[in-house]
């Protein structure tokens, strides 16, 4: 079910992580049922912050790129999760529609697309990439990196349905987390697969919804393991649509900050947690790394009159909607430098992941910022559920299973998000 991973810390197993290893049973049969009652996304990624006392994810992407930074040893079981998914889609698939973003695609991002386009094939599909891009008005071929060619085609849409010239697909797969909105040519296409959902969004979908979702998930898989949803959950607040620079915006945001700061104060005294507690400010919608202060008083607030940031560094004042999310630190390390595991998904099973990381950045920084590099988490053996026996360093390799264990929570929450923001259930209510 998870692939047994190389990891960056290679400490002793702590006390929340051994709790979760004792529960592997328990656990893995309370999502076998979570996913006989929840569909989860067809794919997702998810960051994932390790404090050693807290263990949380941080963002959920339902449009993941980053596919070619998986370790090749890991494509095997992403071909067979992408096999399970298409025969509970649509067993009778032939064809697949990969839906790039638009405008002017960076190399990294080419090169990730035709991972995904790899994986898909290998499952047993025909893949080919339409684009929604306006601005293609023919096929086009590109040159990756490495010297391979990737073709997109411009989509073309019949009645309820979306295409390519000779080319009619059972399924179509979403790589555009369609930042301004769905365009016409992607909505009514009831009798295709549109996946994921045009309510997954980024214009539409709010990070709020998620952890919301999230924090009930949470709760209910602490109670069954025994342990304080905190220890798995960053709380959160919200302040809906304000203006930060107006007398009522900050004054909103400044009382969310310091009630939230406050509550994470006393789980640290209630822990022994000799760390100085921050918090994030981040828009509620978007990609991530959108607009990311880090608190860590509410003084520091004072400081959100606009200013210069570093090249290709977004803004740290979020406009709109913004949640206030806990922060948690990032103790893991590659030669001295932050790093952050994610964890990628493709149905409901883990396939691989990587770390991020940072040289120049703090283990309360964001590290989705320029200068990051990605090191693959490589298979340490065959895929196979961790060992609960195993102590201290011989156990490392089984941290994975925990990272595994915080995605598919974070799944679970997708899965529930995007159930109650499912405008024909929500129709049937």
């Amino acid at each position: 079910m998870v692939p047994h991973l190389i990891t960056a810390l290679n400490g002793p197993i702590n006390e929340l992580e051994q709790r979760l290893l004792d529960a592997t049973p328990v656990i893995e049969r309370w999502f076998r049922l979570e996913w006989m009652e929840h569909t989860p996304p067809v794919y997702c990624a998810v960051d994932i912050r390790n404090a050693g006392f807290k263990l949380a994810p941080v963002d959920t992407n339902l449009y993941p790129d980053g596919w070619h930074n998986l370790s090749p040893d890991t494509l095997p079981l992403a071909v067979q999760a992408a096999q399970a998914a298409i025969e509970k889609i649509c067993p009778e698939a032939h064809n697949l529609l990969i839906v790039p973003e638009s405008g002017k695609l960076p190399p990294y991002y080419l090169t990730s697309l035709a991972r995904l386009g790899e994986i898909f094939s290998m499952a047993g599909l025909n893949v080919r990439f339409g684009s929604v891009d306006p601005a293609l008005k023919r096929a086009t071929s590109m040159t990756l990196p490495d010297g391979r060619k990737l073709t997109l085609e411009p989509a073309l849409r019949q009645r309820f349905r979306l295409g390519l010239k000779h080319f009619d697909p059972c399924t179509i797969l979403l790589n555009n987390d369609l930042p301004t909105g769905a365009p016409g040519i992607l909505e009514d296409l009831h009798e295709q697969y549109l996946l994921p959902p045009l309510q997954a969004g980024g214009a539409v979908r709010r990070k709020s919804r998620h952890f919301q979702c999230y924090e009930d998930v949470s709760k209910r898989f602490g109670k069954l393991v025994g342990i304080d949803p905190w220890l798995i959950n960053p709380l959160f607040a919200t302040c809906g649509e304000i203006d930060i620079h107006d007398a009522c915006g900050g004054e909103c945001l400044r009382s969310h900050v310091d009630t939230l700061l406050g509550r994470i104060r006393r789980k640290y005294k209630e822990y022994g947690i000799n760390e100085k507690p921050f918090v994030v400010v981040k828009a509620d919608h978007g990609p991530r790394g959108m607009g990311i202060m880090t608190v860590r008083d509410v003084k520091d607030l004072a400081r959100l009159a606009p200013r210069p940031t570093r090249a290709g560094e977004p803004s740290p004042v979020p406009a709109g909607e913004v949640i206030i999310q806990e922060g948690v630190l990032a103790s893991e390390r590659i030669h001295d430098a932050v790093a952050e595991p994610v964890v990628y998904m493709i149905d409901r099973y883990v396939v691989g992941g990587f770390y991020r990381i940072h040289a120049e950045r703090d283990s309360d920084d964001s590290l989705c910022a320029p200068g990051t590099r990605f090191v693959p988490l490589p298979f340490a053996g065959n895929a196979h559920l961790p060992r609960p026996g195993a102590k201290g360093e011989a156990a490392a390799p089984n941290r994975f299973y925990m990272y595994g264990v915080i995605a598919r929570l974070a799944m679970a929450a997708a899965s529930y998000e995007l159930e109650a923001t499912d405008p024909a259930l929500q129709e049937v209510e």
